[in-house]
């Protein structure tokens, strides 16, 4: 089961030094435990604090870690930081190629690109456009303060992504948990992708395989 962690440092308690400390030494630890895909999600820094950041979060993965860092949505973060990839919104107008003559002309070698998805035809747009992976959502709905604001796409809906995906690995998002993930990668999915799933103390995170 492959693994995609989501960062939002909010979660954490404490000023904003605090939350940044918290953010590092918990992306240490996803590195650590060789989680595959570590995916940047800052959205409300500035453009240049998003940069320093990104840098920091890279400077946390060491380079013999299996673990790969997207920035999301900003090509100039992932360049400057030297991450591994991107993640982009589905109707973004930078497309998958655009980031590889990106990293090709800085001599970074080659990235990673995910697509966020929530419908077949963004599916089948990503896979046309040549995505690396798709985080397909919200699979279970997604809550806030346990009302649910987006309802669930479902497992069906899951199992259809991951056929028009096809031959990309789709990773699982909105809702999942340590209980629920078995019933993604039954519906097709490569793996699963979230912010808490793979938090402590919310419990040891979801084993490989």
């Amino acid at each position: 089961m492959l693994r995609c962690a989501i960062t939002d440092r909010s979660i954490f308690p404490g000023d904003e030094s605090q939350k940044r400390s918290a953010l590092l030494e918990t992306v240490s630890h996803w590195a650590a435990e060789g989680i595959e895909l570590i995916q940047l999600r800052e959205k409300n820094l500035a453009p240049d604090d998003l940069v320093e950041f990104a840098r920091a979060v890279r400077a946390a993965i060491p380079e013999e870690s299996a673990s790969r860092l997207l920035i999301n949505s900003s090509l100039r973060a992932a360049l400057l930081s030297k991450a591994h990839g991107v993640h982009l919104p589905a109707h973004s107008p930078l497309l998958p190629d655009d980031v590889r003559r990106r990293y090709a002309v800085e001599r970074l070698g080659e990235p990673i690109i995910t697509v966020s998805c929530h419908h077949l035809a963004e599916v089948q747009i990503a896979r046309l456009n040549h995505a690396d992976a798709i985080l397909f959502a919200p699979v279970f709905g997604k809550m806030v303060k346990g009302l649910e604001v987006t309802p669930a796409a479902g497992l069906e809906a899951l199992h259809a992504a991951c056929v028009a995906a096809a031959p990309l690995p789709v990773y699982a998002l909105g809702g999942v948990t340590r209980e629920n993930a078995p019933q993604c990668v039954e519906a097709g999915a490569a793996g699963v992708a979230g912010i808490r799933l793979f938090l402590r103390p919310f419990g040891t995170p979801l084993p490989p395989g």
